[in-house]
């Protein structure tokens, strides 16, 4: 099967296919993310459906697990800007209300005594009444509004990030499947090729030309080859099952893998125009300045603690023995609550606060560097898997040969089969590496453009799909 890699955005990994050699700088997700799960979804169809990595991605976008929470994640936040928001908006409310009364007049302090009753009633209140406060002046209440406000960006930003990370997964485990699905093919090639030599053992054998050994000797390897076609398209299967679920295909779907896909040139930027672009771009970067924003609101919010808070309240309603007697009345209050002492609370919070706030700005810093090396090592790794691809497509074709003129040398009875044997050996490891080296190169062309944020934009652009 001839293997062939998308994008420098679709192909941004998580990790390198089975059997191929991790690299430094890829990172990997366990099976317990939320990003290796989805969200089954559609009609299950009798027949095998194709589904192209673009298909995959797009899917995976609409239906995986981490998507889906990144945006609930969205929705709690604008809730709790909400929350945030009320403590400076005014507070209103209306009530009707209609009691019937009998009361005590001297549990009030009015002991007449006779001829006045001890108690009055029964009697009738009615009230309608419009209630109103109206904050004037809390600065901690404007500050946690504010922090609230760099949340819900902080948020949105990470659900662009989640998105931009289930490109890489998607993309990534289609690959990997198609590089399990590669590896199926050649190990069945090369037990075709086993299975061919066997039987020139065998008649060469009854040609007199080589000894039984020769033949038991392509026998084994014959068996191992089987062995090797069984491994490897176990592994093609469970790598498809992977797929399904994190693009949430319906439960049992089968489905064929699609192996055109589009190539791109290597990227053209230097390294100073990488790092601009990740710093501007980075979704995770930038939700990592608005965390950090909302902590320096929160300690200003903390500190404002400690300062008076001006409220105004007031109500309008009407009030009588009856609705239809009832006379208008109001009242008017403005109100400053100056904090004195209130146990301590308000240091809690303020060291709370600090302690938060380094924290994100540590963060940051730890990023921004993360950022740099990243892109750094996907410069050094594009030009090393370069150079790999290249020698293992070499060492490829040298072995193809080697194994030909083995089969003629033994045909011709110049040679033993030992020599066909090293040779198919030498065929399967050197076509493992070719495809290991084929992933290895289009993930460092991944790796820098997952260090610069454009994965989603990336794959709409080579791949088209819908624009958001």
């Amino acid at each position: 099967m001839s293997i062939r890699v998308t994008t420098a955005a679709i192909v941004l990994a998580i990790a390198l296919p089975a059997a191929a050699q991790e690299r430094s700088g890829v990172p990997s997700l366990p099976a317990s993310s939320p990003f290796m799960g989805g969200v089954p979804t559609g009609t299950l169809s009798p027949e095998p459906i194709r589904l192209t990595v673009a298909q995959a991605i797009f899917r995976a976008l609409d239906h995986n697990l981490g998507v889906l929470l990144a945006e609930q994640n969205t929705g709690t936040a604008q809730g709790q800007r909400w929350t945030a928001l009320s403590g400076l908006l005014p507070s209103i409310s209306a009530s009707v209300s209609e009691t019937r009364s009998r009361r005590s007049l001297e549990v009030f302090g009015f002991r007449l005594g006779p001829p006045f009753p001890r108690v009055v009633g029964p009697f009738d209140v009615f009230d309608a009444r419009v209630n109103a406060s109206i904050p004037v002046f809390d600065l901690s209440a404007l500050n946690d509004a504010s922090a609230a406000a760099h949340r819900v960006a902080a948020a949105k930003l990470s659900y662009t990030s989640a998105r931009d990370l289930v490109v890489l997964v998607s993309a990534n485990v289609y690959l990997q499947a198609l590089a399990a699905d590669a590896r199926a093919t050649a190990a069945r090639a090369q037990f075709d090729s086993s299975q061919a030599i066997y039987q020139q053992a065998i008649d060469l054998q009854k040609s007199g030309i080589i000894a039984g050994l020769d033949v038991t000797r392509a026998q084994v390897r014959m068996s191992t080859d089987r062995q090797r076609v069984t491994a490897a398209a176990n592994d093609a299967e469970k790598a498809k099952l992977e797929v399904a679920r994190i693009v949430g295909l319906p439960i049992g779907q089968a489905f064929t893998l699609v192996d055109e896909i589009p190539t791109v040139p290597d990227p053209t930027m230097t390294l100073q125009e990488a790092l601009d672009q990740a710093y501007g771009s980075r979704a995770d970067y930038l939700a990592a300045l608005e965390q950090l924003k909302a902590a320096e609101a929160s300690r200003r919010a903390a500190v404002a603690g400690r300062l008076p808070t001006v409220t105004v309240t007031a109500d309008y309603g009407a009030i009588g023995l009856t609705a239809s007697d009832a006379l208008n009345t109001f009242d008017i209050a403005g109100a400053v609550n100056v904090p004195i002492f209130n146990g301590g609370r308000q240091q809690a919070k303020l060291a709370e606060a600090d302690a938060e706030l380094k924290r994100q700005q540590a963060q940051v810093d730890d990023m921004k560097s993360g950022i740099y090396y990243q892109v750094r090592s996907a410069f050094l790794d594009l030009q090393a898997t370069k150079e790999e691809l290249e020698t293992a497509t070499g060492g490829r074709d040298l072995a193809n040969q080697q194994l030909q003129q083995s089969r003629d040398r033994f045909a011709a009875g110049v040679a033993s089969n030992i020599e066909v044997v090293q040779a198919q050996e030498a065929v399967a490891l050197a076509t493992d590496q070719y495809i290991s080296a084929l992933y290895g190169y289009n993930i460092a062309k991944a790796l820098l453009a997952q260090s610069i944020g454009t994965a989603e934009d990336a794959v709409r652009k080579y791949l088209g799909g819908p624009t958001q």
